[in-house]
């Protein structure tokens, strides 16, 4: 019990929702302009690699960082492409580029590294205290440059979406995209606009991934993009919200974590795996027909 209530299960709680909650803003600032986001999973992938790749090849985790965020900014935006200018549904697409991205890193993988599994160490972000108390755990979690980053965006998307122009009109464009049309707003534009923002601050929570494990490992989002968009369904398509989902779900794992220890040899061992996911579906389940999603999700300006 004191190992569930201790500043490394605090700290752990915090460093594991940090990707959840990356991916859940990315997806309210899609679906909020009237997009359909399921290929957060994909964006958290094709950033995680990426942000590694170019910090192996350049000894940089700065520069691994701008490079996870670009990619996870022009899958998103190709994602926007797909939908607005080709008409492919945005379902479709968030699968085949889930599918590509998981299949990609695969390969590139095996022609960078040689191997299917994992890319090789490298060092990432290293700042705050070191050893392995709790206080020193947390340090590193509140010094992280991807956390600030990360609460950095939480706490700026209510106020972007709320209280700029810009904000009105990607609100305009998810609620009545023919209404925002016939009053002069480019819904197309500001879509636009919406998914490269989305891409941008879910890849934080892939390069976060990889930096936190120092390494790639293939399929290592592991359902989190899926999980943070139940979160954005669950806050009722809120930031603020959806956060507090996200970590809720941190502590879950953390949890499952904690007790997968303490349990090793336990009959049901394994079955303490299934935490978070079961937690998600009573959820879900809970919150089904009571979140509002935006009116003009999943439409066009001339529908």
């Amino acid at each position: 019990m004191s190992a569930i209530f201790s500043l490394t299960m605090l700290a752990e709680t915090l460093r594991i929702a940090v990707p959840y909650a990356c991916a859940s803003i990315g997806g309210i600032w899609a679906e909020r302009s009237g997009v359909i986001h399921i290929g957060l999973e994909g964006v958290l992938l094709t950033s995680a690699f990426t942000s590694v790749a170019v910090a192996d090849a350049s000894g940089s985790a700065a520069l691994g960082l701008l490079g996870g965020v670009a990619a996870g900014a022009l899958l998103s935006l190709f994602h926007a492409l797909l939908v607005e200018r080709a008409r492919v549904h945005a379902v479709v697409s968030g699968i085949a580029l889930n599918l590509l991205a998981y299949a990609g890193t695969r390969l590139a993988l095996r022609g960078l590294y040689d191997s299917a599994s994992n890319s090789p160490s490298i060092a990432g972000f290293r700042f705050g205290p070191t050893g392995a108390s709790g206080a020193a755990l947390l340090g590193r979690v509140f010094l992280d440059p991807l956390t600030i980053l990360a609460v950095v965006a939480a706490v700026a998307t209510p106020l972007i979406l709320a209280r700029t122009r810009f904000g009105l009109h990607l609100r305009a464009a998810g609620e009545s995209p023919a209404a925002a049309a016939s009053v002069g707003i480019d819904v197309p534009r500001v879509r636009y606009l919406a998914l490269l923002v989305s891409g941008a601050i879910c890849a934080l929570g892939g390069v976060h991934l990889a930096f936190d494990q120092h390494r790639f490992e293939s399929g290592m989002s592991n359902g989190r993009g899926f999980m943070a968009l139940a979160a954005v369904v669950v806050s009722g398509w809120r930031a603020p919200r959806a956060v507090l989902a996200c970590v809720v779900f941190g502590a879950l794992e953390a949890l499952q974590i904690v007790l997968q220890d303490q349990s090793k040899r336990a009959a049901g061992a394994d079955l303490i795996q299934l935490l978070p996911y079961v937690a998600t579906l009573l959820v879900l389940g809970f919150a089904a027909g009571r979140a509002a999603a935006p009116r003009g999700l999943g439409k066009h300006a001339e529908e």
